[in-house]
């Protein structure tokens, strides 16, 4: 295996959907966040066809000694409530992962030099919640110069009206393009 990684102009970030939904409204939202998972899913597998990274960020949920594998391998056992979610989207052997202790994916973390050792300029930013971690990671890498690009249909809050205005406070205010993810799957296909 190369010792370098896949440098592209445009990686995938998964943000927080390897996760226990543990949360009070988790059941309630359940069927939002798997159609979600599904959506991002095919969106990997295509940007994964294009040979672009995907890099999951996920929350270390307050645990300092956390692991990403032990994580995922936990989201697969049966008595996980994220279970489904960590199926549809298992990462794959070369998938990058980026452990996060606060709201966004750059803020003490080392996502910044990760990007710039792929040489990325465009970041399709996915995951949950889109009010909440979604924006901030889109806030940082707007303010880094990152093109982003936020699809739709592949963030979900816990409060849909959130979502949404949180997609329009990306669209107007960090200039983020929020088309569905088949805009950017037949941009591939072209």
């Amino acid at each position: 295996m190369s010792r370098h990684p896949d440098h592209a102009r445009s990686c995938l970030l998964i943000i927080d959907m390897i996760n226990e939904l543990s949360f009070d409204s988790a059941e309630r939202l359940l069927p939002t966040i798997e159609q979600t998972a599904r959506n991002i899913a095919a969106l990997k597998r295509n940007v994964k066809q294009a040979g672009w990274p995907v890099l999951y960020i996920n929350d270390n949920f307050g645990r300092w000694r956390s692991d990403f594998r032990h994580l995922v391998a936990r989201c697969l056992e049966a008595n996980c409530r994220g279970k489904r979610i960590a199926e549809l989207l298992q990462p794959d052997e070369d998938d990058y992962f980026v452990l996060k202790p606060k709201h966004s994916g750059f803020f003490a973390t080392p996502l910044e030099l990760l990007l710039s050792f792929l040489h990325a300029r465009r970041l399709i930013i996915t995951g949950m919640a889109g009010d909440n971690c979604v924006l901030y990671t889109a806030a940082d890498a707007y303010m880094r110069e990152f093109e982003v690009v936020v699809p739709a249909d592949c963030v979900v809050s816990l409060d849909p009206a959130m979502n949404t205005a949180a997609l329009e406070q990306m669209r107007k205010t960090l200039k983020a393009e929020t088309e569905p993810s088949k805009h950017i799957i037949d941009q591939l296909a072209a």
